[in-house]
């Protein structure tokens, strides 16, 4: 069985009117519930718990203080190439766009991680665009063997690989794996990729579970809101990180919560997530799933990123760029525009001022087991 079924499950429900089922006595039976079950995320979701923000903010903030104590984990993501050969309809990498692409050799590569590094950050996310012909998983494990010189966690987002390409890439130090889905619901995820690779739904949908079989440290999962009704598309980015963690329980799964943002094209989103949605779709992951991470990026504005790190965050992006090469480098066509500009430096003075320990380095692959005495 694979998390397939249970999308095609979620599929068959009356949505038009399974919101509106659940009462506020749901909502407060999930609140103190030890273990919040499916029905009590979906009560969650619902409009019945739009009341109880706040009661919701509070249990959220006492477990993630609970299981991740008062830090935040900073990281930054490198863009090395972005070459695609997709038609997405939301995205600036799509195929259908002219203009000058990019891919870093390894000494760009390296100028790149001597100025993200001068940061202080050791934590680092590289992405490509999808192109197995001009950025092939043998370019992102060449490139991982320059990174590993200047970081200590090097996690990826590219295009799905199988197992064996995943392990290998394991071998040479990537120890994360980061791959939205965009969007579960299957008829609209078909509508939004045209052509190309992507368009085939469980290749894509599968491929976490391989990185979990593949042997990573830790896996995040998401859907880009905005694409398709966003308390379905919550529901469903949920559950595939639970039915992980439960057959996974040596890897971290994580769970990301990216809005969508202007791009080269004109694509206009289906849902319209406001900034409210996103605190009860953030609320709603954390009491379903107290020990996940949860990642907040630079698709928000700084003025709500600075009220949301104490609703589950525990993971954030600092100092970004998303140009290929945009660090170092010149010219660059953005993926998609960012909202939150700020220096690493200043994300760190915010979040002393708010009282949370910013973390550059959590974790480090050890070249030789560590001696039992």
């Amino acid at each position: 069985m694979s998390f397939y079924e249970t999308v095609t499950r979620l599929e068959q429900l009356p949505y038009d009117t399974l919101w509106s089922r659940y009462t506020a006595e749901d909502v407060q039976r999930a609140l103190r519930a030890e273990q919040v079950d499916e029905e009590g995320l979906m009560a969650l979701l619902s409009p019945a718990a739009e009341p109880y923000l706040e009661e919701m903010a509070q249990k959220a903030n006492r477990l993630t203080r609970m299981h991740f104590g008062h830090v935040m984990q900073l990281f930054t993501p490198m863009y090395l190439a972005d070459f695609c050969v997709n038609h997405c309809t939301y995205c600036s990498f799509s195929s259908i766009y002219d203009y000058p692409r990019k891919r870093l050799t390894l000494d760009e590569v390296a100028r790149e991680a001597e100025v993200i590094a001068a940061t202080g950050l050791r934590h680092i996310l590289i992405l490509t665009g999808e192109s197995r012909k001009d950025s092939p998983a043998s370019y992102v494990k060449e490139c991982v063997e320059v990174l590993r010189r200047y970081f200590s966690s090097v996690s990826i987002e590219v295009n799905p690989l199988s197992t064996a390409e995943y392990a290998d890439l394991r071998e040479a130090g990537v120890d994360g794996l980061t791959l939205y889905q965009e969007v579960y619901h299957q008829e609209t995820y078909r509508a939004l990729h045209i052509k190309g690779p992507k368009r085939v739904y469980r290749n894509r949908l599968d491929a976490p579970e391989r990185g979990c079989q593949a042997g990573f440290r830790s896996v995040n999962i998401g859907a880009l809101l905005g694409m398709y009704e966003w308390r379905r598309e919550a529901l469903a980015t949920a559950l595939h990180a639970r039915y992980l963690q439960d057959k996974y329980p040596e890897c971290e799964i994580g769970l990301a919560i990216p809005r969508f943002r202007p791009y080269l094209g004109e694509h206009n989103p289906a849902s319209d997530v406001s900034d409210r949605a996103l605190v009860q779709i953030i609320l709603a992951y954390r009491l379903f799933l107290p020990r996940s991470g949860i990642s907040l990026s630079t698709r928000e504005p700084s003025a709500l990123r600075d009220h949301l790190v104490h609703l589950g965050i525990t993971k954030m992006s600092a100092g970004v760029s998303t140009e290929v090469g945009g660090h170092s480098l010149e010219g660059g066509t953005p993926q998609f525009e960012i909202s939150d500009g700020r220096s690493v430096s200043e994300v760190v003075e915010m979040l002393r001022q708010q009282g949370l320990e910013p973390v550059f380095k959590d974790w480090d692959i050890l070249s030789e087991p560590l001696a039992m005495s």
